[in-house]
């Protein structure tokens, strides 16, 4: 039980910071894309996305407990493991977002504007809410592989899902059960975001149509 609530709270907290993070990074892509003079944090957005797709989250978390987290003592483990995966998470988010919005008939944008609206608003309160809608299933596979992603987290120490079902493993002898049980658990959560998802696909759509 202790080994499931690690991994959920991983993976919740990294969830959220990766959303943070990846909105962020879309909205400085897409206002440069968009005419904005942010060359500088374009390219630092654009390095952050290269260097995280590029290297594994293992190597990742691995750097950030030893390395940057390395002198802090009595470091939370969970918690640097789950800013390591939001961090990771955050750049695949970006490109989910950034896609969502370039996705839409720019004349939403020109729609806002010609209304007075300023370009953020014209953000806020038009494009993104329909770009959210169109990258959710998107966004709930990136949380289903973010989910998976936590069972990495036993080579800093964390007993997570996976690392629990080792130590019944080693205590038991059994190197089949404990694994396949560990396995089980994840599948079922994997069933319920993607019911969840479902739901929220199918609300979407009847209030659209309304």
């Amino acid at each position: 039980v202790k080994g499931l609530w690690a991994t959920l709270k991983m993976t919740v907290i990294a969830s959220l910071l990766g959303v943070v993070i990846g909105l962020v990074l879309s909205l400085i892509r897409v206002a440069y894309r968009g005419g904005a003079k942010i060359g500088i944090l374009n390219f630092l957005a654009n390095l952050y996305i290269t260097v995280i797709r590029g290297t594994p989250v293992m190597v990742q978390i691995l750097i950030w407990y030893f390395t940057i987290f390395g002198n802090v003592r009595n470091a939370d483990k969970l918690l640097v493991a789950a800013v390591a995966f939001g961090v990771n998470s955050g750049a695949y988010v970006a490109e989910i977002f950034r896609s969502g919005i370039e996705a839409l008939d720019p004349g939403q944008m020109e729609a806002g504007r010609s209304l007075g609206l300023s370009y953020h608003k014209t953000m806020v309160k038009i494009v993104l809410p329909q770009a959210f809608k169109n990258t959710l299933p998107t966004l709930f596979n990136e949380l289903i592989m973010l989910l998976k992603e936590t069972s990495v987290a036993g080579y800093i120490g964390i007993d997570d899902l996976t690392r629990s079902g080792q130590n019944i493993q080693a205590i038991t002898f059994d190197n089949t059960q404990p694994l396949l049980m560990v396995a089980l658990v994840y599948l079922v959560m994997v069933l319920l975001l993607t019911w969840l998802m479902n739901k929220l696909e199918k609300r979407l759509r009847r209030s659209d149509r309304n």
